[in-house]
């Protein structure tokens, strides 16, 4: 169902297109220049979540700022990490109550998986201790979830989370998690291109840097993606009725 038709009495839509956490890096002039992309947004038909790299290693260090954790776990995303905590615990609740599917990512730890670990790029890997890649416990994976191991940032490439979506006749996606520049750009692009829904929760996605969460997120909600704040899609998923969830 649209969200944008009912949001903010007395703005226009162009105004509730655009009101998210980029408006204080993204000139006035570039959002007029995408003012063609303005539309309602919504969260599609027969919709399952998927939560992109919610791993321990994210969440090294505490909630602190992400330049003072990095100095131990250069791959954490530190305050930010911790700050979508609780809007994903509310959102896993509603998908949970609704009963739509639930899918997790995560890196493939496996030895015999990739004997020889070939890499694109000669950056540095991340995961040094052994529970670096295991799903951080707030959002420890249910019975009947389905976690999808992968080796590249897409949670589509070289992976089945495409055959579990067409066996449960799946049209669309509610996506979350990190980070927002990387692994849930390039599985946004991958399911938008796949020919799937894309509904991107604002306060659930995250990253090491707030400039590259903020211009991604735009980027992506002007193509591929509607980006969605919390509030607007667990209320959607509380009018579900368990029966609609896969409808």
């Amino acid at each position: 169902m649209a969200q944008g038709s009912n949001a903010g009495e007395g703005h226009h839509m162009a105004d509730y297109f655009e009101d998210h956490c980029w408006k204080d890096v993204i000139p006035a002039d570039l959002i007029e220049l995408y003012a063609h992309y303005k539309r309602e947004t919504f969260v599609g038909p027969r919709v399952a979540l998927l939560a992109i790299d919610l791993y321990n290693v994210a969440y090294r260090g505490g909630a602190k700022p992400v330049m003072e954790v990095a100095k131990e776990f250069p791959s954490s995303c530190g305050i930010n990490a911790w700050n979508a905590i609780e809007p994903t615990k509310k959102l896993f609740a509603a998908a949970r109550a609704a009963g739509i599917p639930i899918f997790y990512t995560t890196g493939d730890t496996r030895g015999g998986s990739k004997p020889n670990f070939i890499k694109a790029t000669n950056r540095r890997t991340a995961g040094a201790l052994p529970d670096d890649f295991d799903i951080f416990e707030a959002f420890t994976p249910q019975p009947g979830d389905v976690v999808i191991t992968k080796q590249r940032a897409s949670g589509f490439y070289g992976t089945p989370l495409a055959a579990h979506l067409t066996q449960l006749g799946i049209q669309s996606l509610i996506i979350i998690g990190e980070s927002t520049s990387g692994c849930v750009r390039a599985s946004t692009v991958d399911g938008y291109s796949a020919g799937y829904h894309m509904t991107m929760v604002e306060e659930c996605c995250y990253d090491r840097s707030e400039i590259s969460h903020k211009v991604n997120l735009f980027d992506l909600h002007h193509k591929y993606a509607d980006v969605m704040k919390v509030a607007e899609v667990v209320a959607h998923l509380e009018r579900l009725q368990p029966a609609e969830a896969a409808q």
